[in-house]
């Protein structure tokens, strides 16, 4: 999995990221470019096209979901990751129910932690850290690209 989130897991408000950190972007272009993306409807909507170099996997309950061509469409988050077997690491990038699902069969989360709260209508499930470890935190100060203090976290399922 992959996802920014702010202290209190904000993640989103009105289908849109509330923040805009310049090298969370760039990593996660870096970390996605070249494999599969899985995602909820929503998200996918709120791309103004889908993301260069990437084969976008979208979840939806709708029949007959119009998608550009290239883009995967499935039913269930098992459908997806099954759509996503020759990828070694397939990404899920949200939303927050796709993200709660995912929790649970995932073995990796790459977190951009926003170092403030925010008011959102979309939220990051809690990482439990009986089952989480994280083992890897690096942390940028915020700066005249990014109006916010964040750290890079990884965590692998212990």
């Amino acid at each position: 999995m992959i996802v920014a989130a702010a202290e209190n897991d904000a993640i989103g408000k009105d289908n849109k990221l509330i923040w805009h950190l310049s090298d969370d972007l760039k990593r996660f272009k870096n970390l996605t470019n070249g494999h599969h993306i899985i995602m909820g409807r929503k998200t996918f909507e709120s791309f103004p096209k889908p993301l260069p170099n990437r084969t976008h996997v979208v979840i939806t309950r709708q029949d007959n979901y119009k998608v550009p061509e290239g883009v995967i469409v499935v039913n269930s988050l098992e459908d997806a990751i099954d759509a996503s077997k020759k990828d070694l690491n397939p990404f899920i990038i949200g939303g927050g129910e796709i993200y709660k699902q995912a929790l649970l069969v995932a073995n990796k989360i790459e977190l951009t932690r926003v170092h403030d709260s925010f008011e959102a209508d979309t939220f990051f499930p809690k990482i439990d850290a009986s089952i989480w470890e994280e083992t890897s935190n690096v942390s940028h100060s915020r700066d005249e690209k990014h109006d916010y203090d964040f750290s890079f976290l990884t965590y692998i399922r212990k």
